[in-house]
């Protein structure tokens, strides 16, 4: 015995009896790839501030953060900028002071084949004036480690 669940007894069309198939699009696939993606930009958005080049070392555990704060950028051939603009180290302060104001935190992000003794350099100028230093790393990636 065959039980049919259109009402229409047993003609045997099924569900294509009233003239076609549904002609409604299903968007929750869309809008779920949408969101991911939107997740992922929001959380990436912050690293691409800088179009200098930089490749900080990866550190087994990394809190990003997103606040708005001033970046000294050290390149692989020692040279210094304050976000985009080409900086001196001995100016490294007082122009962090004069476009910051008195900023409580100024993160550095150095490429890591710079030398540690002009990072600590760096550092050591932004203590001395009593500016809090951020360091930029990126997380270390576990799967290409080796076993």
């Amino acid at each position: 015995m065959a039980f049919s669940t259109n009402g229409n007894g047993s003609r045997g069309r099924g569900r294509f009896q009233h003239g076609g198939a549904l002609s409604e699009i299903n968007v929750t696939p869309f809008v779920d790839v949408l969101l991911v993606l939107l997740v992922i930009f929001m959380l990436t958005a912050h690293v691409m501030e800088s179009g200098i080049d930089v490749d900080v070392p990866a550190v087994k555990t990394s809190n990003p953060t997103t606040k708005d704060l001033p970046i000294v950028v050290i390149t692989k051939d020692s040279e210094f900028y304050l976000g985009d603009k080409p900086i001196n180290i001995n100016e490294i302060v007082s122009t962090v002071q004069s476009r910051y104001g008195k900023s409580q935190t100024v993160y550095v992000r150095a490429d890591k084949r710079v030398p540690w003794e002009i990072v600590a350099q760096v550092v050591g100028e932004l203590g001395a004036a009593k500016v809090g230093v951020s360091v930029v790393t990126k997380p270390e990636d576990i799967t290409r480690r080796p076993r």
